[in-house]
């Protein structure tokens, strides 16, 4: 059952407050509040759900405010819960009519949420504020987006063939690190053996077995923490003790196998997780022993953690680390609004996307970009011609061998070196994102959830950069009131300056 309050709440002065105290209207949940896009969330977010069938639902509203609040303030499920129980700014950011002492949700609530809101949902917020944005930077009134005439226009098969040119887009691509521990062969091996250990205790216990079969664990765990301590670790002495380890875990999972050979016509013991989890560490041990036979570090689809198994390692060849374990992702930077083109778990050449890329921007704007400010990986000679065929500038040397002597203007240089340097702008979005969001310690543990998490850490980006487009009125009773205490604290004695709204 849909349950939703429209975004038109009441006036900040009806806002019932302890003591009889006021919200101030220069906070910045309040200036938000008015940006966010909360019609166009609650149309994608109940089309999940009957609109008559089943308990009430969370107010859309609600939803996306938790969320933002959560990723602005860079804080766990637990904490952004008790911080908008203690701040009545935040409660009014989320649509509530009174201050409450009370929880607005249970934590554990949020992980459902990430299910149901995916990269897409966010795409669609983001191109609204787009859409806002370049309104306001042309001086015209933003106005509430049509339902029906946007599906038109996103159904679209037969778009103008020369559009023209204008705007700047600057694509690029990072990884989004995942929270987990970093990857070693005998780690894996260890932490596969105790998960089938536990596997085989849940079994004794579901199956009435007193017995325990022997699994040697103690050993396996002596032999693991006596080279794991090693500061150095020899090659043969590392080799040894991973095949010693691969044969406790093979020892162990043919004790599952006979185990559930027992049970004939009834259900197979485990839960969903522990099946999984099984799953899981048969795989790995089939990739360890095929590195190990090979004397290799390279496998296809290599497992680099038992509890994500979705994640895979991307070689990057940063100055930080040579490899990166997580999802890669492929952005275009807009006018400073970031939107995610290509979301994968496996390494991808993002070069092969700048033609989807250049289209997309297209179909948004009506145009396409004058110019295009991107690294070499993208012009390959595929793409040069079709940028060519677009009447499209970008930023890269040409093909072929350099000419022998090339006159070329100062103003000409000057600009060159300009634009060339105003693709630094996307790699301050990944410094933005990753240093004041997380975006580059993803702790979300499924990969439904991963991709829900980035996606709000590149929309509330989004938000902070449109606040930058909002007209002046907004701000100037702030204004005012910093320059009320600026003339009482700089000048108390002499000549005060107005200031003129």
């Amino acid at each position: 059952m849909i349950r939703y309050k429209s975004s038109r709440q009441l006036s900040i002065s009806e806002f019932k407050m302890p003591f009889e105290a006021k919200l101030d209207e220069n906070n910045r949940w309040v200036v938000l509040s008015k940006i966010v896009p909360w019609e166009e969330f609650a149309r994608l977010y109940h089309k999940n759900f009957k609109s008559n069938r089943g308990a009430p639902t969370k107010d859309a509203r609600l939803v996306l405010g938790v969320i933002i609040i959560k990723h602005i303030m860079k804080t766990d499920d637990r904490g952004v819960i008790e911080m908008i129980r203690e701040n009545p700014d935040m409660q009014y950011f989320l649509g509530l009519e009174t201050f409450t002492y009370e929880q607005v949700m249970t934590p554990s609530l949020l992980v459902s949420i990430r299910k149901r809101i995916d990269l897409d949902v966010f795409e669609s917020l983001t191109d609204d504020l787009i859409r806002k944005g370049l309104k306001l930077k042309a001086g015209e009134k933003p106005e509430e987006v049509d339902t029906d005439k946007k599906d038109e226009e996103d159904n679209d098969d037969d778009p103008d063939p020369h559009p023209g040119n204008k705007g700047k887009l600057q694509p690029d691509a990072t990884v989004c690190d995942a929270d987990i521990k970093y990857p070693t062969d005998l780690d894996l091996l260890n932490e596969s053996r105790q998960k089938a250990e536990e596997l085989i205790d849940d079994l004794c216990l579901k199956l009435g077995v007193r017995d325990k079969p022997r699994t040697y664990r103690r050993v396996a765990r002596k032999e693991f923490l006596n080279v794991s301590k090693m500061k150095r670790k020899p090659a043969n002495v590392l080799r040894k003790v991973i095949r010693k380890q691969i044969n406790y875990l093979k020892r162990d999972i043919r004790t599952i196998n006979e185990m559930l050979d027992t049970i004939k016509d009834k259900p197979v013991p485990f839960d969903r997780r522990q099946q999984k989890y099984f799953f899981v560490i048969q795989h790995l041990l089939q990739q360890q022993e095929t590195m190990y036979r090979k004397k290799s570090h390279q496998v296809e689809d290599r497992i680099v953690s038992s509890h994500q198994p979705h994640v895979r390692p991307i070689v990057r060849g940063k100055a930080k680390a040579k490899t990166e374990f997580g999802a890669k992702i492929n952005i275009s930077l807009l006018d400073g609004y970031a939107r995610v083109d290509h979301f994968d778990w496996d390494a991808f050449n993002e070069g092969q996307d700048l033609q989807a890329q250049v289209e997309r921007f297209r179909k948004l704007t009506g145009k396409y970009p004058e110019l295009l400010q991107v690294d070499k990986i993208y012009l390959t000679r595929e793409n040069r011609r079709f940028l060519k065929e677009k009447g499209i500038r970008y930023t890269g040397e040409p093909l072929g061998r350099k000419p022998v002597k090339e006159i070329r203007s100062g103003y000409r240089k000057r600009k060159e070196r300009r634009e060339a340097a105003e693709r630094n702008q996307v790699e301050g979005k990944f410094g933005q994102g990753k240093r004041g969001y997380g975006l580059n310690d993803i702790r979300a543990r499924l990969s439904s959830t991963s991709n829900s998490w980035i996606g709000a850490i590149i929309f509330v980006m989004n938000l902070i950069r449109h606040m930058r487009d909002i007209p002046l009125p907004y701000f100037v009773p702030l204004l005012l009131k910093l320059m009320k205490v600026r003339n009482r604290n700089i000048y108390p004695l002499g000549p005060q300056l107005n200031f003129c709204a």
